[in-house]
This record gives C-alpha cells, sequence and structure tokens, in this order.
C-alpha cells in the first residue's frame, strides 16, 4: 500500500511509534525513525527503516538539520508522521506554569517544528499525519495542560490543510483516547484494558491516511476512541 513511499516518523522508538515504524515498513514503505535516543542505544530497526537518533525536535535548528539529512539518505520526503508527545496531568487551580510550558513544547511545538522542517522538502502529493486527542474536543478533571495543547494540534490540522491544498498535499490528524500501552496500564491497574485503543489499530488508520486511496481526506479530526 505505502510501495516507494518515504515518511519520516517522530517519537519513533515509543510504545506507539514503534508500531506504527514497523507497520508502514511492512507496508513497503522506506521509513526514517526520529528519536531521542542514541542509535548506538536502540535495538535494531526492521527491515526499510534508517534510525536518526539524538534529536530533540524541540529545537528547531536541529529538527532542520534531521529532516533535511532524512531526504538526502531516502532521496526525498512524501509524508511526515508526528507522534511525539507526552502526558503530565494537573487541575487548573493547582497546576504550576511548568506544567503547561511542558505540555505546549512537547505536544505542540515539537510538531510544529518537525511541520516547517519537511514542508519545504515534502513532494506534491504528499502527507501530513498529527496525533491530537479525544481528550481535546471533550476533557476531563485534571487533564486541562494537556487537552489545551492536543487543542493546538487540532487547529494546526485544519489551518495547514488550507494552506497547503494547493500544493496537494493533505493534512489530518487522528484523536485516540486512551491507548493499551504497558505505561497506561501501570498508571491505570484497574481499568478494563480490552475497552482502550490498540497501538496496531492506530497504526492501520495511519497507513491507510497515508496510501493513495486517502487522497480526497484532508483537514480531518478523526477519533479512535475504541469503548472507552
Amino acid at each position: 500500500m505505502l510501495q516507494g513511499k518515504r515518511i519520516a516518523v517522530t517519537g519513533a522508538l515509543g510504545a506507539l511509534g514503534s508500531v506504527v515504524v514497523r507497520t508502514a515498513a511492512a507496508a513497503g514503505a522506506s521509513v526514517a525513525a526520529i528519536a531521542r535516543t542514541s542509535a548506538s542505544k536502540a535495538s535494531a530497526q526492521p527491515s526499510g527503516v534508517v534510525l536518526f537518533g539524538d534529536t530533540d525536535i524541540g529545537d528547531a535548528a536541529a529538527t532542520d538539520a534531521t529532516l533535511r539529512a532524512i531526504a538526502q539518505k531516502l532521496g526525498g520526503l512524501d509524508a511526515l508522521v508526528n507522534i511525539a508527545g507526552g502526558f503530565r496531568w494537573g487541575k487548573v487551580a493547582n497546576s504550576g506554569v511548568d506544567i503547561w510550558d511542558e505540555m505546549y513544547k512537547t505536544n505542540l511545538l515539537t510538531a510544529v517544528n518537525a511541520t516547517r522542517a519537511a514542508l519545504p522538502l515534502m513532494s506534491a502529493n504528499g502527507r501530513i499525519i498529527y496525533i491530537g486527542a479525544a481528550g481535546s474536543v471533550k476533557a476531563g478533571a485534571g487533564m486541562g495542560p494537556y487537552a489545551a495543547s492536543k487543542a493546538g494540534i487540532a487547529k494546526l490540522t485544519e489551518a495547514l490543510a488550507e494552506e497547503v491544498k494547493e500544493r496537494n498535499i493533505t493534512v489530518n490528524a487522528i484523536l485516540p483516547s486512551i491507548i493499551d500501552t504497558a505505561a497506561n496500564r501501570a498508571d491505570m491497574p484497574k481499568s478494563d484494558f480490552s475497552h482502550w485503543v490498540q497501538p496496531e489499530q492506530i497504526a492501520d488508520l495511519i497507513v491507510f491516511l497515508l496510501s493513495d486511496r486517502a487522497s480526497a481526506i484532508t483537514g480531518a479530526l478523526i477519533p479512535i476512541t475504541g469503548r472507552t
């Protein structure tokens, strides 16, 4: 489905990112896996995957350099999948400004840096995909800092889709609820894990959005919430 596609993935060694990298490579893509972890400390990557480690995409200059290196290595760039991010819980009344700043930098600024670096390198008919959050539509107590940063992803998606539509680049965001990861199970041990979204389900949706079959979909905020 993705034969010949050259794809960069941020947050590529995380619980979701590693599944997306593996799934995209299995679908025929050449994948550049972007991560903060040093390549020397990371496990071996699947065939078709090149790891670009030691990259802080919170740093605009470092991100620019990495994306240029990726385009040179792969012979161009067809898609960017922004998975890097994080979560901090904090109620508005007693969460420090540092948490809000961290969520903004971790979830929104990283996506902006990667996007700005990728756009000049991206081919026509390119693809940009963000990981937003279902909580950005309806946030629960204690999710203010996280949900606000992910709401920024939603508006970034909509605005950028309009800006690049003449280049036939599509821009979409996926809005998961709780993803079934080891970390989430440890944080919520009494939950019914069978109701959560599997990383593989999100990866399958991403592969579809990267494919030619999704060329008419842009500016979409797509919920994937399982039974939560």
